[in-house]
């Protein structure tokens, strides 16, 4: 596992020695830096997993400015001001410090709080991360009109051409079939008609017989009156 790269800035070199003594036996590789200047540019130049300044330097303010370089660094380190004189909670926070660490603190307890520190930088890096990161677009569901617009629908294949040729004949057979059947009836009516009327031919002379017959009979009875 490499170790975690730390940079200690405080002009108290007896505190640098010390803390740098500390961290290193606990794992930690440790820079040092003392001067508000000496640490920003050492900010700029390498990268670390945290950066531990103190408030008062060159001048009061010199904290906050290598607080606020830490902030602007690329890697994004986490940031631990450490002080002999305690401020409010808002206004370490205001400065962009993740921590206050107040001196002198036992090794134990330091370590401690360092070590939560890394944790919650690492987790609060890993959210803004996710927040970040690109989502991937839900496909919107398909209108009812549209997936049936692009619902493909059966194509019938032709049939093939040996199948169509003997439907063909067979509906050709058909029609033939047809034309004796109503030739055949219309035979049947002809034949009908000429024997009926060789029928009324064959009548006919007996009927002007009969009807001669009677027409003599009954002139015969009027000339008897």
């Amino acid at each position: 596992m490499a170790k975690r790269r730390v940079l200690l800035v405080d002009d108290e070199v007896t505190v640098l020695l010390t803390m740098k003594a500390v961290l290193e036996i606990s794992g930690f590789d440790v820079d040092t830096a003392a001067s508000a200047r000496e640490g920003k540019s050492k900010i700029k130049l390498h990268e670390y997993q945290m950066v531990i300044t103190d408030m008062r330097m060159e001048s009061d303010a010199a904290g906050r400015e290598v607080i606020q370089a830490a902030r602007t660094a690329a890697y994004h380190p986490a940031v631990a001001l450490l002080t002999a004189f305690p401020v409010a909670d808002e206004d370490w926070q205001e400065m962009g410090a993740d921590k206050m660490l107040v001196k002198p603190m036992q090794t134990s307890i330091l370590l401690h709080q360092l070590e939560k520190l890394l944790e919650a930088h690492a987790a609060k890096l890993q959210r803004l991360s996710s927040a970040a990161a690109p989502k991937t677009p839900v496909p919107a569901r398909k209108s009812a009109a549209k997936r049936l617009a692009t619902k493909k629908i059966p194509v019938k294949k032709p049939a093939p051409k040996k199948a169509v040729a003997k439907k063909a004949v067979a509906k050709k057979a058909v029609a033939k079939k047809a034309v004796a059947k109503k030739a055949v009836a219309k035979k049947a009516v002809v034949k009908k008609a000429v024997v009926k009327k060789a029928v009324a031919k064959k009548t006919a002379p007996k009927a002007a017989k009969k009807i001669a017959k009677k027409a003599t009979k009954k002139a015969a009875k009027k000339t008897k009156r």
